[in-house]
């Protein structure tokens, strides 16, 4: 990126109303060139993006892939298509999340859409094969005036909007918060997972500090997203791609601090708080001399 990752985090937000003009050409062209970069996801999974854009005189050129509810005109979608298997809506909300850091990194302004697209106009749009699912698009553009506003004002707002860090944070175990001082030099890590987005902003994300593991696990909203109509609409489970982008957030802000580290399968086995919380994955933090 351009920016400081942690600086680009607080910039984005959840841009629901856009100005009725297409991303420049310079915009365009750098913002495919970083939806082509190949990478995999914590779970091995790997995502192909397309970016479906408006040109200038061509504003038809989105007809049809609609605007889901309150959002306004769209100058921009980013979809992706995913292969099913072990962690693939975690892959796509890690994956998609660096592609919405990157729209913001160049000054545009996005929104998650999440949802059932597997027989949508974005699947035929980017091809879908048969065992690929499209799990949640992104709208990008520019900012209309009088949406939800950026800078310090909306970051401060976004804050108060998020559950407190003791309800997200703990160590050991379940039973006791993460104190004051006690996340080290990844405080600001933390924070980052606090500020990241998910579905009904429910932050169904939950991190337990062993050392030098920082155990991720998924502390579901009962009855949201699991009821029939979700089954017959192939809705996705958002609330694990919400996991997702809470790993993206938390490896992205760690690296920029300093912290390298790997994703990998260590289930502590401790005893969770409900039947709603399980395990989704451990992040080791390197030894300092590593």
């Amino acid at each position: 990126m351009d920016n400081p990752v942690l600086e680009v985090m607080r910039r984005r937000y959840s841009c629901r109303s856009y100005l009725k003009a297409p991303l420049d050409d310079r915009t365009r062209d750098e913002l495919q060139s970083r939806l082509a970069s190949p990478e995999s996801g914590p779970f091995g999974g790997r995502v192909r993006f397309l970016l479906a854009a408006a040109a200038a005189g061509d504003e038809g050129a989105l007809k049809g892939l609609g605007t889901y509810g309150n959002i306004r005109n769209p100058q921009a979608f980013i979809i992706g298509a995913i292969a099913s298997g072990t962690g693939d809506l975690e892959d796509y909300g890690y994956l998609m999340e660096k592609k919405v850091l990157a729209a913001v990194d160049l000054g545009l302004a996005t929104c998650w859409l999440g949802g059932g697209f597997r027989q949508s106009r974005f699947a035929a749009k980017i091809g879908a094969a048969a065992n690929e699912s499209i799990p949640a698009v992104v709208s990008v553009g520019h900012p209309a005036d009088g949406g939800r506003p950026g800078g310090l004002q909306g970051f401060f707002a976004r804050r108060t909007s998020r559950l407190a860090a003791d309800r997200l944070f703990l160590s050991p175990d379940f039973g006791r918060p993460l104190g004051p001082g006690e996340s080290g030099p990844l405080g600001p890590a933390l924070e980052a997972v606090r500020w990241g987005p998910s579905a009904s902003n429910k932050q169904p994300w939950r991190i337990v500090r062993a050392g030098r593991l920082w155990h991720f696990y998924i502390q579901r909203t009962k009855g949201y997203g699991q009821g029939l109509l979700n089954r017959i609409m192939g809705t996705a489970d958002l609330q694990r791609i919400d996991l997702g982008i809470a790993m993206c957030h938390f490896e992205l802000a760690a690296r920029e601090l300093g912290a390298a580290g790997t994703w990998l399968c260590a289930d502590p086995g401790l005893a969770p708080p409900d039947d709603l919380t399980s395990y989704t994955a451990t992040w080791r933090e390197a030894d300092s001399g590593t």
